[in-house]
């Protein structure tokens, strides 16, 4: 075998740094008498450490105290970090469960209790139906409070596969190497700008601080450059697109444990239980009713906040306005100017995820529906709902009964003009 071999590489290099380190040692005690005489002639060079004046400690590296050799930051703690999302997860889903639960009633039009007749705002009277508050009190007068937390199993199953899902896919596509593919990109489009529109004229430190200015700009101005931010979107829209394929059956399956409450049925009552059932009268495709409009929504949600955060933060937010009175920064605090705009940005996406999640709703109230229609259970077979043919079908369902966004409001529900109640 080489040298080069990686497996004989190592000791390969290890024998001979020994002989070369053996015979030194017999060459420094053969002159020894010569290196004292030497030595008291000339006085010792200043990079050497003086006997009586010996060298500091050496600092631990840079890679052990970044936790690079297991601190915090360490793989080693990752399973750590993975159990610990998943147990905020599960909290979060668990407090919220009832309002879910609320909601997908009134989403396939369960209404046990009649409306009642109030004003509105300009003082006209109107109808309407009992809030979220009033409906979780008859849940608990009929099942008990533990009655609020119907089909919670399942989905505490469905999110913890999907944190487990995103947690594996940025293992094995971290994000950290795609930003910095996208930036070696972005730096090299801008040198060969620079070289390009200026020949001659540009000295080889101004074109590589140019790309470097151009960068700073596009952070200050919008925290990314466009083709990162599509990047970016398309890195997390293939995340949720993939986790919600992988969780979607046991979120049909919460689905149909839950609107159960509807005609007093005890059809899926577990989860194991629930996969056989749907197997055999469903076949495979009956675990993934409903995703193709789950999968729309998701999608068009991310786009849509993406790039219109993307898209106010970079032309519409003024960077010109700061804190200070004249409206400009200064030398002693040049990233004055930007404060104010930084504050706008930090709200922007945050801002735009509830106004695009309103737009997107009737993608998740079709998914939902077609996840329980025609299933064996009341609350999929008329009156409640016509049996549907596709997504579509029943969209446009909706769409003509003006029900498109049925259950997106919890606390002041009107009752539209379609629909009829018989008040005692």
């Amino acid at each position: 075998m080489g040298a080069s071999d990686p497996e004989v590489a190592p000791w390969a290099r290890g024998g001979a740094a020994g002989m070369a380190g053996a015979g030194a040692g017999a060459g420094a005690r053969g002159g020894a008498a010569a290196g004292v005489e030497a030595r008291a002639r000339d006085p010792p060079p200043a990079h050497r450490a003086h006997p009586r004046h010996p060298r500091p400690a050496a600092q631990p590296s840079a890679r052990r105290m970044d936790g690079g050799s297991g601190g915090l930051g360490s793989g080693d703690n990752a399973p750590t970090t993975e159990a610990l999302f998943v147990a905020l997860g599960a909290g979060v889903t668990a407090l919220s469960h009832p309002l879910l639960y609320v909601k997908l009633l009134i989403q396939v039009g369960h209404e046990p209790m009649p409306p009642t007749l109030g004003t509105n705002v300009l003082g006209r009277k109107v109808l309407y139906l009992p809030s979220f508050f009033t409906y979780a009190k008859y849940i608990v007068q009929v099942d008990g409070k533990i009655g609020l937390f119907r089909g919670l199993s399942p989905r505490l199953m469905s999110n913890a596969l999907s944190t487990v899902t995103r947690g594996s896919m940025k293992k094995v596509f971290p994000p950290d190497e795609i930003e910095q593919v996208s930036n070696k990109d972005d730096m090299k489009t801008s040198l060969k700008k620079v070289v390009k529109e200026s020949p001659g004229r540009v000295s080889p430190s101004q074109a590589l601080v140019a790309p470097l200015e151009g960068q700073f700009q596009r952070q200050a101005a919008g925290g990314k450059s466009p083709p990162h931010v599509l990047f970016q979107t398309s890195y997390e829209m293939m995340m949720q697109c993939v986790s919600r394929m992988l969780a979607h059956p046991l979120h049909v399956i919460s689905m149909r444990c839950m609107v159960q409450f509807v005609g007093r049925e005890a059809k899926y009552s577990g989860v194991l239980s629930s996969i056989g059932k749907i197997f055999k009268e469903e076949g495979l495709l009956g675990f993934f009713v409903g995703l193709i409009p789950h999968l729309l929504g998701d999608v068009v949600f991310l786009w849509g906040c993406n790039l219109l955060a993307h898209f106010i933060n970079a032309y519409l937010v003024d960077d010109s306005v700061s804190d200070t009175p004249g409206g400009l920064g200064n030398d002693q605090n040049p990233g004055s100017q930007f404060s104010q705009a930084l504050a706008i940005r930090s709200y922007t996406k945050f801002v735009m995820g509830i106004a695009v999640s309103m737009l997107t709703y009737p993608f998740l109230l079709v998914g939902d529906l077609m996840a329980v229609n025609n299933c064996g259970l009341q609350a999929g077979l008329p009156p409640y709902s016509p049996v549907f043919k596709s997504w579509i079908h029943c969209w446009k369902y909706l769409s003509v009964q003006g029900q498109l966004f049925r259950g997106s409001s919890l606390l002041f529900r009107r009752v539209s003009s379609g629909s009829c109640f018989a008040l005692e």
